[in-house]
């Protein structure tokens, strides 16, 4: 997958991200030794597909190439771009389908991007520039403070790696996420939200991966002892309870290396 502009350096997942922005520096310089700077679609399999949320504050940007390339996207309001979002694939090398998910974004927007890549003869790939809008908040959007930021993870099923811990689903961060190591439909969370927040509502991000694996379609969530309530689709929903310890079990998913790039607890105002 590819990972967004919140590169954080907490961990050596994120020196797979290094290598796209090593590319990025390539081509704002014109390539070390004077080479040309090729255009995307020379690479580009169709056109690249931008999905916003229907929250307005992400996107999820997709497109294949025709070798396998490290790849990075800027985007902005203009074309001064100031965003980032890079190619950040677990396999922590080139490949061709490409998915990054662009975060920190404002509802009913406007937005400039620039695709860019490094293929694996050292040319250097850069597109035109493109423009997509986000959609105003919908119903979707948060309801509440989301009182799991900075959260305690107690358990969990499993990590993928360090760049994919449980903690990087209680960051707040988009651009982060926990991965499974496989666990698909028995995958779990269970997080101290360090004191009893009476809670209107619940939310589990999915991550995915470009080949339609590690996507959670319904999850379930247990307080403290309690039963399991649910289950409830990937996303945010409604549910009142009071606890804190809590729970996150994915009940149906497409396999392999399933988690989240968030969850969350909203408390009631």
């Amino acid at each position: 997958m590819w990972d967004t502009h919140g590169m954080k350096p907490k961990s050596l997942g994120r020196l797979r991200g290094a290598v796209a922005l090593l590319g990025l520096a390539l081509l704002s310089c014109g390539g070390g030794s004077g080479e040309e700077i090729a255009d995307f679609s020379e690479i580009a399999v169709g056109e690249p597909v931008m999905t916003p949320d229907p929250s307005g504050a992400s996107a999820v940007l997709t497109v294949s190439t025709s070798v396998d390339a490290v790849c990075a996207v800027a985007f902005g309001e203009t074309e001064a771009f100031g965003g980032l979002a890079t190619d950040l694939d677990m396999a922590g090398t080139g490949h061709s389908e490409h998915s990054a998910r662009l975060t920190g974004l404002t509802p009913d927007t406007r937005y400039l991007y620039r695709l860019q890549g490094v293929g694996p003869d050292g040319t250097l790939y850069q597109s035109d520039v493109f423009e997509f809008r986000t959609p105003e908040a919908s119903g979707d959007a948060a309801p509440g403070e989301n009182v799991a930021v900075g959260a305690t993870v107690v358990d969990v099923s499993s990590e993928f790696s360090d760049g994919f811990a449980a903690a990087n689903a209680l960051d707040g961060d988009g651009g982060t996420e926990w991965s499974s190591s496989g666990d698909g439909d028995d995958a779990y969370i269970t997080v101290d939200l360090g004191r009893e927040v009476e809670a209107v509502a619940v939310g589990f991000r999915t991550r995915s991966m470009t080949d339609g694996t590690s996507i959670t379609e319904t999850f379930t969530v247990t307080v403290g002892d309690g039963e399991a309530l649910g289950p409830f689709p990937a996303g945010i929903a409604e549910v009142a309870f009071n606890g804190q310890v809590v729970r996150f079990d994915v009940a149906t998913s497409t396999g392999g290396n399933t988690g989240a790039v968030e969850v969350e607890v909203y408390a009631a105002p």
